[in-house]
């Protein structure tokens, strides 16, 4: 065997695909399974057309004699002209572009769902299908061109289906399709060149095999390679012929031909491969003595496998297992059984594969077929990868001789030269599956670590709730802040994602902020507002700030909750394509927390000089003012100053619980006139600094000197805290042996709405206050959290009838101004009837 293949990319056509069929005359046809078939000149080496069937092309078959071309495809046979294909010359597009043909109904000559193969014979087309109980195998007259609508059927040949052997034929992604063929006899007069699909057997082994019958009316047999691994034959022009088995592979056959395929040079041997590598040679010998006469040998080898394509040269076999090309000399095959192994008919078999079985080093063969020879004396092949690279396979000389054969001096050159460009391809190829590796590998590890990220949020605690929202790794946590623009205020919250995980948070992540008020428009329309911010690369330890605008002053609606979550893409790991397979799109959402925006958030606390200059200018409702004014008259007997109305409401808190949770500041008297201040004042700083809810208010932290804070509400009104210390005498309420100490917390302000913010506001933080108490006897728990529980309710929802009130005005909804300020009195009545009902202990 001198020198090596040579591999030589033809064109590519720029597709991927894992079963496609060759077909090759005066040009190239390409099947890919799809509804397109490609016509490649290879004396010009060029794409010639593009033709579009209206569904999957399933086998194709040249007629040379006529020029024409035929497809079986969804709804039946198509018969093409090669003659009306258009070309690069006669499109208007410019040269570089392909030129397309579509084909319609007008081009359907056969009407027959599901044909799977196709075989022309002389002037008869037969086609092959799978029906529910048979293979039928049907004969169709070609009619002329002028009359090309009409073809006779001339009749047809069947055989059952056993064992189900069929039963994955009928899924339409089914690549794998039975195999038609044509065999003379030598005898028959005919043209010494055979078409693609036709072979010739010597007269002796094709009497053997067909019968006397068929030998004398010298009929071609149509042989069927069925995917249930039987081999069928059938004589053409035998009247009542049937299909009738031959031999069984037991596995789908791939391919069936003959060992030589000329008129003047016929075969002895006939040849089928089946998928999983099995290989039965048919030859005819001599019976025994006592037999007498010509009987049919069997001979059975393996070979590596699985078999993807092949095809036959002279006495070699070359077939494509995908991962290489291997081809196997059938002439020390068909000797190389023990002649032990021998049996009943005739039938020999191998019991291990034979060892003259030879790689040639090219992978990724889909589709094989023989070309022809050049003037070194080279067998070439055609051949078709899977990524679409039409290639010619120049095969070693001598490669038919079993290799033997040294190479001469004067080819030395060329042999570096092979082996060289051999390296080269081989280098390419592992640089390409590199690369795909590389990319893959990184891929999974992106993958894991987003499951490990959804693991992490949503794994269970206990085996039985999720893990609470503060003993998540990764969540977020808030400030708001003021800022002025075009002379109007408006409310910024500054978001902080913290990644507390060993993770990295990495690209198609995104985090997603919704803000829902307390109450919606009057339309029934959400006042929701929603904001996504992708992002990529969050470290362990790294924090993501974004800031979101909630509101300006006039629109503000509070309280508020803010819901985090992260969502991931797969988009931009899998592709398009794959996501569209996967549940929701291919998107993963995962919740963190949820923040909480109240009035004590959106205060401005005022400088005492600050307090003192704005209360001279402070704004009011006058139309509400009087009304209010004319209640508090008829109610109480005393006429107020309207611009002097306060409202307010009063929280009272055990002392000794807030020195337990707040733990003022040590080391002053033990009187309790220098105590007093310190609880007090704790109290305010807790209320106004901490970062209740996950929220903070920004800014410098302004240090408390006093028990009372002055503060500016969003809608301009000032907000007066004040903290006292207050001995609360026995009585019927608390049982005690001694006074209890309280400290009383007073709101007050000229705007009902701010109190009502404010009072429900501070009754929020006192519930989380005592969620986190001392121990204390459950009783006196539970009876505490009820209260203040049932309380924040009631301030929740006099403050949503508020909002909703003031919204119902504001969008004109038919409610007057009367209807507003009664729904405004009633509230504050309530609030001023039940803030001297609870006292916290």
């Amino acid at each position: 065997m001198e020198g090596r293949c040579v591999v030589e990319t033809l064109t590519e056509f720029g597709f991927s695909s894992e079963s496609c069929s060759l077909r090759v005359g005066a040009d190239v046809f390409l099947s890919t399974g799809s509804d397109e078939v490609y016509v490649f000149s290879d004396q010009n080496r060029e794409l010639k057309a593009i033709i579009l069937f209206p569904g999957p092309v399933r086998d194709l078959v040249v007629n040379e004699d006529k020029q024409t071309l035929y497809v079986a495809c969804c709804s039946g046979v198509y018969c093409i002209g090669l003659s009306s294909l258009p070309s690069r010359v006669q499109s208007s597009r410019p040269s570089s572009i392909v030129p397309h043909m579509k084909i319609s109904g007008e081009h359907l000559v056969i009407r027959e769902e599901g044909v799977l193969a196709l075989l022309l014979v002389n002037s008869v087309l037969l086609n092959l299908r799978l029906t529910k109980t048979s293979w039928l195998l049907t004969r169709y007259k070609i009619a002329e061109e002028s009359i090309l609508g009409s073809y006779e059927r001339l009749g047809s040949f069947n055989a059952p289906v056993v064992s189900d052997s069929g039963h994955h034929i009928t899924d339409e992604r089914s690549e794998r399709r039975p195999v038609l063929f044509c065999v003379h006899s030598a005898a028959a007069p005919s043209s010494s060149s055979l078409p693609s699909g036709h072979v010739c057997l010597e007269p002796v082994l094709f009497k053997v095999l067909f019968g006397i019958d068929a030998a004398l009316a010298k009929s071609p047999v149509i042989f069927c390679g069925l995917l249930d691994g039987r081999l069928c034959f059938a004589a053409q022009r035998l009247p009542g012929s049937q299909l009738r088995v031959l031999h069984s592979l037991e596995q789908p056959v791939v391919f069936v031909g003959a060992s030589a395929g000329t008129r003047t040079d016929p075969a002895e041997c006939l040849v089928a491969l089946g998928e999983q590598g099995k290989v039965v040679l048919v030859t005819s010998k001599q019976a025994g003595p006592e037999g007498g006469g010509i009987v049919a040998a069997f001979t059975e080898v393996c070979v590596p496998g699985p078999v993807v394509c092949a095809c036959l040269d002279k006495r070699c076999l070359y077939y494509s297992t995908g991962s290489d090309l291997l081809v196997l000399d059938l002439s020390q095959a068909s000797t190389g059984g023990s002649e032990a192994a021998m049996g009943q008919a005739g039938s020999q078999k191998s019991a291990s594969a034979p060892q003259n079985v030879i790689s040639l080093n090219v992978c990724r063969v889909i589709a094989l077929t023989k070309h022809a020879w050049n003037t070194d004396g080279r067998v070439q092949l055609l051949g078709l990868s899977c990524r679409g690279q039409l290639q010619r396979i120049s095969l070693p000389v001598g490669l038919q001789d079993g290799g033997s054969s040294q190479p001469p001096s004067s080819h030395v050159g060329r042999s570096i030269r092979d082996v060289l460009s051999a390296i080269g391809d081989v280098y390419e190829r592992s640089s390409v599956l590199k690369a795909s590796i590389k990319s893959r590998n990184q891929t999974l590890k992106h993958l894991n670590q987003v499951l490990n990220i959804s693991f992490l949020l949503n794994t269970e605690a206990d085996g039985r709730t999720l893990a609470p929202v503060q003993d998540k790794p990764i969540r977020c946590h808030a400030t708001t802040s003021w800022s002025t623009l075009l002379q109007k205020d408006s409310l910024n919250l500054k978001c902080v994602l913290d990644n507390g995980s060993s993770y990295v948070l990495e690209r198609g992540w995104t985090l997603n902020i919704t803000a829902f008020p307390m109450c919606d428009s009057p339309e029934g329309e959400s006042c929701s507002k929603h904001y996504s911010f992708p992002f990529h690369n969050l470290h362990p330890g790294e924090k993501l700030e974004i800031s979101v605008p909630l509101a300006t002053a006039g629109d503000l609606s509070v309280p508020c909750s803010v819901s985090c979550s992260l969502t991931f893409s797969f988009s931009g790991l899998l592709g398009e394509e794959a996501v569209t397979e996967l549940p929701q799109g291919g998107l993963v959402s995962l919740p963190l927390n949820t923040l909480m925006v109240d009035w004590l958030h959106v205060l401005r606390v005022l400088s005492p000089a600050d307090a003192k200059r704005n209360a001279t200018s402070q704004p009011y409702d006058v139309t509400v003012a009087d009304t209010i004014r004319a209640f508090l008259k008829s109610r109480c007997g005393v006429e107020r100053d309207a611009g002097n109305e306060q409202h307010s409401a009063t929280i009272k808190v055990s002392s000794q619980l807030l020195r337990d949770m707040l733990k003022p500041s040590e080391g002053g008297p033990e009187e309790s006139e220098a105590v007093s201040p310190n609880v007090c004042i704790s109290l305010l700083d807790w209320l106004l600094c901490e970062g209740h809810g996950g929220v903070k208010m920004q800014g410098d932290k302004m240090a408390l000197t006093s028990p009372v804070v002055h503060a500016r509400a969003p809608n301009g009104h000032t907000i007066k805290l004040t903290a006292k210390e207050v001995n609360l005498a026995q009585d019927r309420a608390v049982e005690r042996e001694e006074p209890l100490v309280i400290v009383e917390v007073q709101i007050e302000s000229s705007s009902l709405a701010d109190v009502c913010g404010m009072h429900h506001a501070v009754l929020r933080r006192v519930q989380n206050l005592l969620q986190k108490a001392p121990d204390k006897p459950s009783s006196t728990i539970q009876m505490q959290s009820l209260c203040v529980r049932e309380a924040l309710q009631r301030a929740e929802k006099l403050l949503r009838q508020l909002q909703q009130s003031r919204i119902s005005c504001t969008f004109g909804e038919g409610v007057s101004m009367g209807k507003v300020t009664s729904c405004l009195l009633n509230v504050y009545e309530e609030l001023r009837g039940n803030e001297n009902s609870l006292l916290i202990i």
